[in-house]
């Protein structure tokens, strides 16, 4: 059943984010009155007497968890210990006090990067234990993993009503553009839009291209994590997707053509390409609680490309 959140005091952590914001927006649209984004430089989330206080200031019904260390390839090769501590104590701490404080549900945004590296391909909720994580972004992933072990012992033991969303790549208006960290999307966009700009007659790309990823719409994204906030209520973990699977190369040549850029591309195979496949089984998200992707990609990276033309000398 759909329960009505409008007079429940909801915490978005990363609320200010690029996911955030698109939840933030769903949450206002659909009638919420008390929505809190607390801020990383008031509340260090992976300070334990940091949530308590904005545990006690915002004294939440909902918490929805999108806070998050992340990164492309390049960044959790550098990172790992980062993105695994900040992940894993900022999760593992905040759902501790929320069981503590009574909080009525807690919503758990994990990642695809869970998944093992040879998962049958769609991924299924079922298959995320058969095996190891990609090893480039293992520890991001199992760090987020653990939010779903701790949330179904504590449903088993306590009784604490916690979900666990496993949404794909995100893209849209918004996206992180900064090269160092960037995902594949806007990492593409950018250096073809300044490829073109300046005239450059080719690009160096990661890997083979010959990898295959699926993505998801932000707003689609924000609009299934509330459908889920209003009418899940288990702990069984939930695929998020399009269910739209485009190899790498098939992916750069769409947003070359997009964005105009007439140069070439130069797959330098010595860096690694990730998980060698990625497409979610999304039935589950429409059975319990009627999600369904709204926007495809080609809609999506028109949206993204002109917001970036938009905002790129910003």
């Amino acid at each position: 059943m759909m329960e009505n959140m409008a007079e429940k005091r909801i915490v978005v952590t990363g609320g200010t984010g690029f996911l955030g914001q698109h939840v933030v927006k769903v949450l206002k649209r659909r009638g919420c009155k008390h929505i809190f984004t607390p801020r990383s430089r008031e509340y260090d989330l992976r300070k334990e007497n940091d949530i308590i206080k904005m545990m006690g200031n915002y004294n939440p019904d909902r918490i929805i968890h999108l806070a998050a260390s992340v990164g492309g390839i390049g960044a959790n090769q550098k990172n790992p210990g980062k993105y695994f501590y900040d992940n894993l104590i900022m999760g593992i701490q905040l759902m501790e006090q929320a069981r503590l404080l009574d909080v009525e549900k807690f919503i758990a945004i994990g990642t695809i990067c869970s998944y093992p590296k040879f998962t049958p391909v769609p991924f299924k909720e079922e298959d995320l234990w058969n095996g190891y994580p990609e090893e480039t972004n293992a520890p991001y992933g199992l760090a987020k993993k653990m939010m779903l072990v701790q949330s179904q012992a504590y449903r088993e033991q306590y009784g604490f009503n916690s979900i666990f969303l496993l949404p794909v790549n995100l893209y849209g208006p918004g996206d992180n553009f900064d090269l160092e960290t960037s995902h594949v999307i806007p990492a593409l966009i950018r250096k073809c839009v300044e490829a073109k700009l300046i005239g450059k007659d080719s690009i160096t790309l990661w890997g083979t291209g010959n990898v295959t990823r699926e993505f998801i719409y932000v707003e689609d994204a924000a609009e299934a994590i509330v459908d889920a906030a209003e009418s899940y209520n288990s702990s069984e973990p939930v695929n998020i997707g399009s269910g739209e699977e485009i190899t790498i190369s098939g992916l750069a040549h769409k947003i070359k053509m997009m964005t105009g850029y007439k140069g070439q591309f130069v797959w330098d195979n010595s860096k690694p390409d990730g998980q060698p496949r990625r497409r979610l089984d999304v039935q589950k998200a429409k059975e319990l609680f009627g999600f369904k992707a709204k926007t495809n990609l080609t809609e999506g990276l028109e949206k993204t490309i002109d917001w970036y033309l938009n905002n790129m000398s910003k």
